[in-house]
């Protein structure tokens, strides 16, 4: 018999009812007062959209949003979070692929309504369905690396299960007593249920910030004697050169980063800038998100990723299908005679797929299921990772930005740290692009730092010194890469 779903906000009321649990501005909302909202806003829900339907939720990072979200999910529809930038032909894609019959947003239209619930007219909770813990709660649109997004579907079970996960670090990155930034947007899988549902999760407090500003962010920070950060790169690259940072992050006592790589040299900076180390996460969409963390090995490795969480199973697999490392354990030695190595000489392993299984992945894509977990639950992510010799895994490129030069690997991220290092590079992002002679050849989009600008030439130069002549990339130089929500480059637009 499937087991009913944890209501988070239910339990954090009736475990806090009277502590601060949203703060906004000068709005402050306790536990009981977000229960009592969300009551209302699952009864309207409920009268709108046909059991199981799809709700998309249009919304920035406030209030409205959260009580929105979890009004759907107490309500037993599924929520469709979206980003409000997106352009009127990329919302009605998400909007008419997951078939939502109820769009909340800012503004009223056709199929729409504005985040407003009536608390006096809220009907008795027990007017609602029971909702089970393998019900389908969201479809998280991907950012989509090839073609159009597509729409990742997660149970209740499978996001509780990484709160779950993440409590079973010791010590614990977010604890009842917390009070936490969420500045991360909330239509993002980090956002959404490792920031958001990490505080409904232990009942702490959220502050809410909607556009990200350094000086303000930082203002907020200490006003409200926020504890634990969820961050992403960007936001340590930018506080790390505010004047007064050290004062302002005094009571920080976690600062994570996710949702796209950390460069080691930005980590080393906010660490000077501020005294504080970054516990580094990784994870996608699809695995609600979390899927390893430095929380569990060394907080301080630059680079690293850190290792599985406690309750998932982790392996990096060759291309041939062979299983390089698994949960911390090197590969074993007759794998490693077929490479000329003993366990003495290797330094760490090759790089692999990740391959993951776990509590916490997604049921497949919208609308079928394709492209899940296979039968033994495990599921291919499409990240490339290596292990160092302390067993703590770097994220080396995607499977899917593989270079194939002559037949030899190249990962774009290896040339892009090359170029990184180069004063007058501000950013780049590296592509395969087809060759005539070679199958493919590197092409490195460049943001110069400096005016004027180098030469492609001088780059080219600056990169051969460091880097085999099959890797070299072609260089072109622009004003600008775009940019996701949480700064990962999207690459296929520059392709495009």
């Amino acid at each position: 018999m499937d087991e009913a779903a944890r209501d988070a906000v239910a339990a954090a009321a009736a475990h806090r009812p009277t502590g601060p649990a949203l703060i906004t501005g000068e709005t402050t909302l306790t536990w009981s007062d977000v229960d009592r909202r969300v009551t209302a806003a699952a009864h309207r829900i409920a009268g709108l959209v046909s059991p199981g339907g799809r709700v998309a939720i249009v919304l920035g990072t406030s209030i409205e949003f959260v009580v929105t979200y979890f009004g759907v999910l107490r309500s037993g529809r599924v929520a469709v979070p979206l980003n409000p930038a997106y352009s009127e032909g990329e919302l009605e894609f998400a909007i008419t692929d997951s078939a939502a019959e109820l769009v909340v947003a800012e503004e009223d239209g056709p199929g729409r309504v504005r985040p407003q619930f009536d608390l006096d007219s809220a009907e008795p909770a027990g007017g609602l369905p029971q909702v089970k813990a393998r019900d389908l709660a969201v479809l998280l649109y991907t950012s989509g690396t090839s073609g159009r997004p597509k729409g990742a579907m997660l149970t209740h079970a499978a996001l509780d299960a990484n709160h779950d996960q993440l409590d079973a670090i010791d010590p614990p990155v977010v604890g009842a007593d917390d009070v936490v930034l969420l500045a991360v947007p909330l239509f993002h899988a980090y956002g959404l249920n490792t920031g958001l549902g990490s505080v409904v999760h232990h009942a702490a407090t959220g502050v809410l910030i909607d556009h990200f500003d350094p000086a303000a962010s930082l203002a907020v920070i200490a006003e409200r004697g926020v504890t634990v950060v969820v961050g992403v790169p960007g936001m340590y690259s930018a506080w790390s050169r505010q004047p007064g940072v050290e004062v302002a992050l005094r009571s920080v006592r976690s600062a994570v980063c996710g949702a796209a790589p950390l460069a080691p040299d930005e980590m080393a900076r906010f660490g000077v800038a501020t005294g504080k180390t970054i516990v580094v996460g990784y994870g996608l969409t699809e695995t609600a998100p979390v899927l390893t963390t430095t929380a569990v090995s060394d907080r301080g490795k630059p680079g690293s990723i850190g290792r599985p969480l406690p309750g998932v199973s982790l392996r990096l697999r060759s291309p041939a299908g062979q299983v390089l490392w698994e949960d911390g354990t090197a590969s074993p030695e007759e794998d490693l005679a077929e490479l000329d190595l003993s366990v003495e000489d290797v330094a760490g392993t090759d790089p692999g797929e990740i391959v993951v299984r776990g509590a916490n992945l997604f049921s497949g894509y919208w609308p079928d299921g394709r492209g899940g977990p296979g039968p033994d639950g495990w599921w291919a992510t499409g990240d490339v990772a290596y292990a160092d010799a302390d067993g703590d895994l770097h994220l080396v490129d995607r499977v899917d930005d593989l270079i194939l030069v002559h037949g030899f690997n190249v990962y774009p991220a290896e040339i892009e740290r090359v170029l990184a290092s180069h004063p007058g590079v501000a950013e780049s992002a590296v592509l395969g692009v087809p060759d005539d002679e070679s199958g493919q050849r590197p092409h490195a989009f460049v943001v110069a730092a400096i005016d004027p600008p180098p030469t492609q030439a001088e780059l080219q130069v600056y990169c051969a010194a460091q880097l085999a002549r099959f890797k070299l990339p072609t260089v072109e130089l622009v004003r600008e890469l775009p940019h996701s929500a949480t700064g990962k480059v999207r690459k296929r637009e520059l392709l495009a």
